[in-house]
């Protein structure tokens, strides 16, 4: 029996999202009686029943809804391969927020060019928590990131580095030469948008301490509400080095975990350009000052 065709998959997620044969026809431009022929075709093709339609509207059978879930996949990890087919050999994606990341992107995107074979490094500045998605959808081959929820890529670490924490300049602890995490449990951490349970442990520095602080989107959001008083924040050394301001010091925190500077990529990859550039950005790593 012939396998399901790709625009079958699309026609069935369009009526399972849905649950209405004549509003899924709308949105993907075709009339109503070719989309429910499409749909009785794959179920004949597949051997099952994907709709139950005994109720006064639509609902999917358990069979479709293994269906619904596993062609998620299949139409994702296409797109994927679409994209990174379109690029061809002649490109290698990279994405970083800007800081730290783009520091070093930029350091090793030098050294990579050297080479006039190698492949032209295009970048895409992304926001915070949204590298390992962008590699995943296939928008990126690879990223550099920092604490990163990096489930199902495969990851290097390539620097690390001291944290530092970010006070309003007449805050009580900028009176100390050296602070400790335990220095913090009391002050209000920023918190970053979007950002998940590893990430938001991450940045708090330890796991009783209060976590009410702003919601900030940028480096520069992250500072004003430091020099306001609103949050105490934890920060890389560099970031700290290339930020200098009146209103805001910086204090080392001697038992604060490093900050981790990552490049992620999807699994099985055998891109020379990946590789090179790994290759490049570990030498960087290990004795790059990235200020």
């Amino acid at each position: 029996m012939p396998d399901p065709e790709i625009r079958e998959l699309r026609y069935f997620r369009a009526v399972a999202e849905d649950l209405n044969i004549t509003r899924a026809a709308g949105r993907l431009g075709i009339a109503q009686p070719p989309l429910s022929r499409a749909i009785r075709g794959l179920e004949r093709r597949i051997g099952v029943a994907l709709f139950d339609r005994t109720g006064r509207r639509l609902a999917l059978t358990p069979a479709g809804e293994t269906l619904f879930a596993e062609s998620a996949k299949v139409l994702a990890a296409l797109d994927v391969a679409v994209r990174r087919t379109r690029r061809g050999g002649n490109a290698l994606v990279v994405t970083a927020k800007p800081g730290v990341a783009t520091r070093l992107l930029h350091r090793v995107r030098e050294r990579f060019q050297e080479d006039p074979a190698a492949a032209e490094i295009r970048v895409v500045v992304s926001g915070f928590g949204e590298q390992a998605e962008l590699v995943r959808d296939g928008r990126a081959d690879l990223a550099i990131a920092a604490c990163v929820d990096g489930e199902g890529l495969e990851t290097e670490l390539l620097t690390t580095e001291p944290r530092v924490a970010a006070l309003a300049a007449d805050h009580a602890l900028a009176a100390h030469d050296m602070l400790c995490v335990a220095d913090l449990i009391a002050e209000p951490a920023p918190r970053w948008a979007d950002s998940r349970i590893v990430e938001r442990g991450y940045w708090l520095g330890h796991p009783d301490r209060r976590s009410d602080g702003p919601v900030v989107h940028d480096t520069a959001q992250l500072l004003d509400v430091v020099s306001l008083g609103q949050a105490v924040a934890l920060v890389p050394a560099s970031l700290a080095a290339v930020n200098v301001r009146p209103d805001v010091v910086y204090r080392p925190v001697g038992d604060a975990t490093p900050y981790r500077t990552l490049a992620l990529w999807r699994p099985g990859s055998r891109s020379p350009s990946i590789a090179r550039f790994l290759r490049i950005a570990a030498e960087h790593g290990s004795n790059a000052d990235l200020r």
